[in-house]
């Protein structure tokens, strides 16, 4: 088996299960890609993982086709699915979005972990922690 050669790679951040060729043209229509194939391999893998925004890096080959490598959802995503919040803070520092325990920090940090620039849990849930105050949560032991 002969290996392609890589061409380009994008990185996207699309809702769960609801990737269409109108949301995603502009990003890798210039690529070449089928856009139509590319929505329905995205929604197939990540249709677990309804209501939340999930990263997937398209790798694209000379001969135009492509991989995908779908990741965990995004740390913000995690958050508000866990506290129930539709968005963060308009104005982070300023106004407060809500509140957030250092268990359920533990719990995202957990979730979150195989795409983490860490192996150490205490050390992902600082990572999240900073998230969570950057989207203007309060972190609460």
């Amino acid at each position: 088996m002969s290996k392609k050669k890589v061409s380009r790679t994008a990185k996207l951040q699309l809702p769960a299960g609801e990737a269409s060729p109108a949301a995603v043209g502009k990003d890798l229509g210039p690529l070449g890609l089928n856009l139509v194939e590319f929505c329905r391999q995205y929604n197939a893998a990540t249709q677990d993982r309804r209501g939340f925004v999930v990263p997937v890096v398209v790798t694209v080959f000379e001969d135009r086709s492509f991989e995908l490598a779908v990741k965990m959802p995004t740390t913000a995503s995690l958050i508000r699915r866990t506290l129930g919040l539709d968005g963060g803070s308009p104005r982070p520092g300023h106004q407060r979005a809500g509140t957030i325990t250092r268990a359920q920090l533990r719990e995202v940090a957990r979730t979150k972990m195989p795409d983490l620039n860490t192996a150490d849990l205490d050390q992902a849930e600082k990572i999240v922690a900073g998230t969570a105050r950057s989207m203007g949560l309060t972190v609460r032991d």
